[in-house]
Formats: structure tokens, sequence, C-alpha cells
């Protein structure tokens, strides 16, 4: 009952600071930009003024899908970003370059959160699984120490990678807005409404990767209470 309060609690908070980005990203749109660039041009500008000749900025579907890819060098922005022009786009358009530059000049959080991607790509599905059963195991032998606890902890550490990758993501996606925001504010691509705007929005979507940390160590104690606590 108490990792179903715990899980119900999380969901809870990251449904609602996801619905308050939407709120955000939708408030924001309706701020058309002066200078009437799209979310690709501003996005192509940004690389080009890092002197980032090898990305090529993209159209993908669906919204908030926007993401930058390393292995084959693409910004891809959703339609709603690609093709619009307003202070939202501007934000994530300049957010999603923020990433190239950050590949471009091997930043050592992205490096870092690259090497974990296959890892965490096999474990972060299975993690829970594995030590729930060892805990069973546990419990059904009534041996602390035995093959149960070394398939429990097996469990806990395929989940501290995932806890881990979530914590390695803040100052990748924080330092990406932050490039945003400077390059944004240095070659005034907007004015200072639209900044802003951009800025609030960009403040929103960090907050969604805050929680998700916070919400991956919170799962991992409570299961690490469980396997450490069944042992006394």
């Amino acid at each position: 009952m108490t990792y179903y309060i715990l899980i119900g609690g999380i969901a809870l908070v990251s449904w609602l600071v996801s619905s308050r980005l939407k709120s955000k990203f939708k408030k924001y749109s309706k701020v058309h930009l002066r200078n009437g660039m799209s979310g690709a041009e501003i996005a192509q500008k940004m690389l080009d003024d890092h002197g980032i000749r090898d990305v090529k900025v993209i159209s993908t579907p669906g919204m908030l899908t926007d993401h930058y890819n390393p292995k084959n060098k693409t910004v891809n922005l959703s339609e709603s970003v690609y093709n619009q022009r307003n202070a939202s786009a501007a934000a994530v358009a300049a957010h999603e370059c923020g990433h190239a530059v950050q590949h471009a000049q091997a930043y050592e959080w992205l490096t870092m959160r690259s090497k974990l991607v296959p890892v965490v790509s096999v474990t972060s599905g299975m993690s829970t699984w594995v030590v729930f059963g060892g805990i069973m195991l546990m419990a059904a032998t009534g041996v602390a120490g035995g093959l149960g606890f070394y398939i429990a902890v097996a469990g806990l550490i395929m989940m501290g990678f995932a806890t881990l990758f979530s914590f390695v993501t803040l100052p990748v996606e924080y330092d990406a807005s932050k490039r945003a925001l400077v390059w944004l504010k240095q070659k005034n691509m907007v004015t200072q409404e639209e900044y802003s705007g951009a800025e609030d929005a960009l403040k929103w979507a960090a907050r969604t990767y805050l929680v998700a940390a916070l919400g991956a160590l919170a799962s991992l104690l409570y299961w690490a209470v469980q396997v450490f606590g069944g042992r006394d």
C-alpha cells in the first residue's frame, strides 16, 4: 500500500507539472515573434552562429516530441515548433540546439548521459520486477541472505542506473536551456516580452525532469528499505 501511495503521489505531481508546462507553452504560443522567424529558422541560425554545419533541423510528428539525436546529428522539432513563429517555438528550438552545441563541445554531462543510455535501455524496464521477485523469493524461503537477496540487490543496481541517468539528465537540460536563453538575448533574437515567455516556458520544462529524478530516487529508496529491511 505504501508503494502505491508513493507512486500515486509522484504521478500526481508529475501530472500537475506536465499540465502546467502545456498551459505555459499554449500561453506563449500566442506571443508572436517580432522578427517573424519560425522555430526551424531559429534553430538553423543558432547552429550557424555556433559554427555547427553537420547537424540537420527536421520536423517530427507529435506535441512536445522535440529532441536532439546525437547519433544522426539531427535537431528534431515537433510540427508546432518547426513551423510556428512564437516565443514557445523559439524557446524549444533554441533549447534543442543547445544540446547540439553541447555535443559539438563534448559537454561532459551529455557525454556521461550518452554512455548510460545503452545500460538504462536494457535495465530500466525490468528492474522493479527483479527487485520484487527477489523479495518474494526471500519471503518464500525465509532466508534473509540467500539467492533472493542477491537477486533483489541486482534489481536495485539496475534501478540505480536509471536513477543516476535521471540525475545526470538535470545538468544536461538546465545547461541547454541556459545556452538557449543566452543566445536568444545576445543575438537580439527576441524582445523582452518574448524572452520572458521563453524563459518561463523552459523553466517549467526543466521542472518535469526534476520531478522525474526525485521520483526515481524515492522509488529506489523505498525498494532499498524493503530489501535490506527484510534481512532483519
